[in-house]
């Protein structure tokens, strides 16, 4: 053999002892462990009862706060949920803000803090935060983002836990939070689970319905006080979030985000009792602590869902006080016989409204007069109802200084037109009393 052969077949023996060896190493040494990341202010976070999350060598903080299910947030307990569902189970009635079939313990009360509050790709999620029940508790849970790298690992904690959910209960998450959400796990989408495809409560929407126009606006912070007795000591203002977050990348201090978690955690309890209040109004707005203005606003709701009876039922109880909203009711009640085509009713209930206030709205004997003309014929009736709403129109105008030519001219056309409806009916009028009395003389003569 070669001296070249020899050398060639010592090279494959030391290959495979090496690998040998390389194996041997390989099984002895145990598996390199995670560490534990660096947290800046471990013992800070733990007062605030948070913990980190780890995953892929990132973290994010998780803080978990728990409640018991009877304690009461503002007006209601946490446990009567449970009751609401279950009105809502035995109402059948078909509303989007409807639980049946739900179980408590599917709905995630949510609601984020974000750096700006605009949309789009620019803007960062930092906390989504929500509550919900489980088993006797409620738990409010504050995903928290300490470094923007560290994203994927703040949807792979959050997904974890929605997952177990079926429905967001949101104010204005179907504008604004969720499409955020959405949006930034566009960005990560190959990383991390998928969204959940939720069923969404959007109690925003309802509040505008209901108190638009009674309270002065539609945050949930005036809807806390005015209809939840919830009120915020030494809040941190929403709109401060992101400088207080951008104050935290900074100095890693988590005692100077704690106002904004405080903030959030209000943000998800509060949800749960707005929606436990505005389902007592909506199957319950015959009890007397339900204003005038909340019957006529829900009844015009159920009117919009198709619900006329729930929408009568509403209504009668505003025309029948002595409330001021009492001659709108009777019109939306003639509005609703309209739409039976039952046109007497209405025109009855218009004309009552007539006879039972010192000020009644144009519309009402607008509508009156349109009745009279169209399905009644009646062009005199029609014409003295439409002069009616004439000189309420111009004596509103003059108070507001906002009469408009074009309602003027339009109020003036229709005039003119029954005028010579009613001259025309006229003439005919006597045109056959004329023939009558022709026919009856010829008579007479043969």
């Amino acid at each position: 053999m070669s001296l070249k052969s020899k050398l060639q077949r010592m090279k494959g023996h030391l290959v495979k002892e090496t690998d040998k060896t390389a194996s041997l190493s390989t099984e002895t040494e145990p598996p390199a462990q995670e560490q534990e990341p660096d947290i800046p202010y471990a013992d800070r976070w733990e007062k605030l009862q948070a913990s980190p999350y780890i995953w892929e060598d990132e973290h994010v903080m998780i803080r978990e706060v728990r409640y018991s299910i009877g304690q009461k947030h503002g007006a209601y307990a946490f446990s009567e949920l449970h009751d609401v569902i279950s009105a809502w189970e035995t109402s059948g009635k078909a509303h989007p803000l409807s639980a049946a079939g739900i179980r408590p313990e599917d709905l995630l009360f949510f609601d984020t803090e974000t750096t700006g509050l605009s949309g789009g790709a620019g803007n960062t999620v930092f906390l989504l935060g929500y509550s919900r029940i489980e088993g006797e508790e409620v738990v409010v849970r504050q995903h928290f983002l300490p470094a923007p790298h560290a994203e994927v690992t703040l949807y792979q904690s959050f997904l974890e836990q929605a997952e177990k959910s079926s429905h967001l209960v949101t104010f204005n998450g179907k504008s604004f939070d969720w499409p955020q959400v959405r949006t930034r796990h566009t960005l990560i989408r190959d990383q991390v689970p998928a969204l959940p495809a939720f069923g969404h409560l959007d109690l925003l929407h309802g509040a505008r319905r209901l108190w638009k126009a009674e309270l002065e606006s539609c945050r949930l912070g005036i809807i806390e006080q005015e209809k939840l007795d919830v009120f915020r000591e030494d809040d941190l203002p929403g709109f401060l979030a992101p400088v207080r977050y951008f104050d935290f990348l900074h100095s890693q201090d988590p005692d100077v985000i704690e106002g904004v978690l405080r903030h959030n955690e209000t943000d998800v309890l509060s949800l749960i009792t707005l929606y436990i209040h505005m389902t007592q109004l909506l199957l319950h707005h015959e009890r007397e602590a339900v204003s005038h203005e909340e019957r006529f606003e829900i009844a015009r709701w159920y009117e919009a869902l198709g619900d006329q009876a729930a929408a009568m039922d509403g209504y009668r109880l505003v025309a029948g006080s002595n409330h001021s909203w009492s001659n709108r009711a009777k019109l939306a009640i003639g509005h609703l016989y309209k739409k039976q085509k039952n046109y007497q009713q209405a025109l009855e209930v218009w004309e009552s409204s007539m006879k039972s206030s010192s000020y009644v709205p144009e519309e009402v004997y607008i509508e009156a007069a349109k009745v009279c003309e169209h399905q009644f014929k009646d062009w005199e009736k029609a014409l003295h109802y439409t002069r009616q709403a004439y000189e309420q129109w111009k004596k509103r105008g003059s108070l507001l200084r906002n009469r408009s030519k074009a309602d003027a001219l339009a109020y003036q056309k229709r005039i003119e037109r029954l005028e010579a409806k009613g001259r025309g009916s006229q003439a005919e009028e006597d045109g056959l009393i004329s023939g009558l009395f022709d026919w009856t003389g010829d008579n007479q003569s043969e």
